[in-house]
């Protein structure tokens, strides 16, 4: 299977006020990914939505984002071909939070880059509640399964970062730094849960003896935590026009540098290193005078081409 394959369906301009966010995964076999991917499209395209699904021989991954018709459409396509255990959340975006709507045919819907089970062997569930209780022990080592920057924007009070760049990464962090703890409790969470089906899985396979993750993810833990029994500290990056979202899945005080793509807080913005589309304090001595004006050049074109959409 060629993993980059991409194909790319048009979307309207969402013509009813806000969106419907649509955060949703699945491990189960798939037969021909090929085919589900073309049928994806061909009901895409009928249909106002954004966002990105990745298919593969291991399941679905995806966030997409429409009217309520369209999120319904969608879903019940979805369940019609079988994918009835989800994992599924809803949230809400004022504008638009995707450009396009990407349906993507590739090796794994989230990529770690070793073969794992996670249909097979998995870590013990834990709902907001247990977690909490779990999280809150000297005995527990809680890992951030999630990247560098995803860590940046917020995390739960204590945990480690792995400070990597990619998932493909955690295997090595996981030889380096955990197998000396095999005999004790390790706590892992990501975004929507997805990447913890495959870390728990790995480490079970690597002999690991308790393995606990968040069900559902970050979003899930702040969708039902209020905000004074909650752990997590800061905001939960997220990949959509929204940057980061907090308790309530709120969208939060955030912004995205598009050039390098990290998170930034309002004070971060007013600093002298950021510019729009061109550098912040975290890029801006890494891209040369070059590559900075070649960005300068993509934010006028977009801003020119939001005009003529005006």
């Amino acid at each position: 299977m060629n993993a980059t394959v991409e194909q790319l369906a048009p979307v309207e301009q969402q013509a009813t006020s806000g969106w419907v966010v649509a955060a949703l995964y699945q491990f189960k076999e798939v037969q021909d990914p090929a085919d589900l991917q073309q049928r994806l499209l061909d009901l895409v395209n009928s249909i106002n939505l954004c966002g990105t699904l990745i298919v593969a021989g291991e399941g679905i991954n995806g966030t997409v984002a429409g009217d309520r018709a369209a999120i319904d459409a969608v879903q019940q396509f979805l369940l019609n071909e079988g994918f009835n255990a989800m994992e599924y959340k809803e949230s809400h975006s004022a504008d638009k939070p995707f450009r396009k709507m990407k349906i993507k045919l590739k090796k794994e819907i989230v990529t770690l880059g070793v073969e794992v089970k996670p249909r097979d062997l998995v870590g013990h569930y834990l709902d907001p509640k247990e977690w909490n209780e779990l999280i809150a022990r000297d005995d527990v080592i809680l890992i951030d399964t999630r990247n560098d920057y995803e860590f940046k924007a917020g995390t739960f009070k204590g945990a480690i970062d792995p400070q990597t760049e990619t998932f493909r990464e955690f295997p090595e962090y996981v030889k380096q730094n955990l197998e000396q703890h095999k005999d004790k409790k390790i706590a892992m969470f990501c975004t929507g849960g997805i990447r913890c089906e495959k870390s728990t899985s790995l480490l079970l396979q690597e002999g690991f003896e308790e393995v606990y993750h968040l069900k559902g993810g970050i979003l899930k833990y702040l969708e039902e935590t209020p905000a004074e029994e909650s752990m997590w500290e800061g905001e939960c990056f997220v990949f959509d026009g929204r940057t980061a979202v907090t308790h309530g899945v709120e969208e939060g005080q955030n912004i995205k540098c598009h050039a390098c793509g990290w998170p930034l807080l309002p004070a971060e913005v007013e600093e002298s290193s950021y510019e729009h589309g061109v550098s912040c304090k975290y890029c801006v001595d890494k891209t040369t005078d070059k590559q900075k004006d070649g960005f300068r050049m993509r934010q006028s074109q977009i801003a020119a081409a939001k005009r003529k959409r005006l």
